[in-house]
């Protein structure tokens, strides 16, 4: 936890002044590092999905696994309320093009049914099995990052 001295009442109403004037940068650059440690994460299990351009049941088409890496990534921090977040998922289209889907196929209707299976699909949580990896070294790496802004600001 960080800790900081004040010699006085004073002072130590500056230093609360400075920290609620700029945690908000603090707590952006801390979620982003904890998010960044998922994404790694992520990305790795994506990496080892089973390609079988054969038959779909056991893995994914090459294609299909291209889009997922392309498309993976990080939101832009939302504000809602007293909370901060981002939101790791996927985007756009791979370059699987069928009948329903003549622009390809949507990247996160592919890893949804890779995470939780369909009815011609095996289930692969891959993005349970990367966030339950990382959980505590993203939280150790948040607190660190935070800790260390704190002293910053308050310096």
């Amino acid at each position: 936890m960080a800790t900081w001295y004040f010699k006085g009442i004073d002072e130590y109403l500056i230093q609360l002044e400075k920290l609620k004037a700029n945690t908000g940068p603090a707590i952006g650059k801390a979620i982003y590092e904890g998010a960044g440690l998922v994404a790694k994460e992520v990305a790795a299990e994506i990496q080892k999905l089973p390609v079988n351009n054969q038959h779909q049941k056991d893995g994914i088409t090459s294609v299909q696994k291209a889009g997922l890496i392309e498309g993976f990534g990080i939101s832009h921090a939302q504000t809602e309320g007293f909370f901060r977040h981002v939101k790791l998922g996927f985007d756009g289209y791979n370059k699987q093009y069928t009948d329903n889907y003549p622009q390809g196929q949507p990247n996160s209707m592919i890893a949804r049914s890779i995470n939780s299976g369909t009815s011609f699909r095996k289930k692969n949580p891959f993005v349970d099995r990367a966030t339950r990896r990382s959980k505590k070294a993203c939280e150790v790496r948040m607190t660190e990052i935070f800790e260390k802004e704190i002293v910053q600001i308050i310096n």
